[in-house]
């Protein structure tokens, strides 16, 4: 596994397609609370979250396909996702680590009906300081703020 960061002039049509697989089938196994519908929904906005974030972060496997990344904006993680298959292999806390190192993160934002992701961030020196009734575009999903 390898990690990269990818400046924006490098996020080709093709990296984009295989990160926005790598978040639907993360969503699908960590979601639970999304329809299918919700997701088709959301996945729209993706490729050009991938695009504008300041700093993606890919994980690469041996075959230099895809399998996990993160997005960074002014210390704040904006996104993390690994394929379901990967989960469990210390992959998401390498990246979180690796981001906090280089990157400086200092704050996040996780749905609060995802408890494994509160429970990851926690065990990587996250905690709750704020909490709110509905996601960022209002709808009906808590969301959890976490500081370093």
């Amino acid at each position: 596994m390898k990690i990269e960061n990818i400046d924006k002039n490098k996020r080709t049509q093709k990296l984009i397609e295989q990160l926005t697989a790598v978040w639907e089938d993360s969503v699908k196994a960590t979601h639970l609370f999304l329809s299918e519908n919700e997701i088709e929904k959301f996945k729209q906005y993706v490729p050009q979250a991938l695009r504008e974030v300041r700093y993606l972060i890919v994980v690469v496997n041996e075959n230099n396909i895809p399998v996990a990344f993160m997005g960074i904006q002014e210390q704040k993680l904006e996104m993390l996702f690994v394929m379901a298959k990967e989960r469990g292999k210390g992959i998401g806390t390498r990246l979180i680590q690796y981001g906090i190192k280089e990157y400086s993160i200092k704050e996040l934002t996780v749905n609060e009906q995802n408890p494994n992701a509160k429970r990851f961030y926690e065990n990587n020196g996250f905690k709750v300081y704020k909490r709110t009734e509905v996601d960022e575009q209002g709808n009906p999903y808590p969301l959890l703020y976490m500081k370093f």
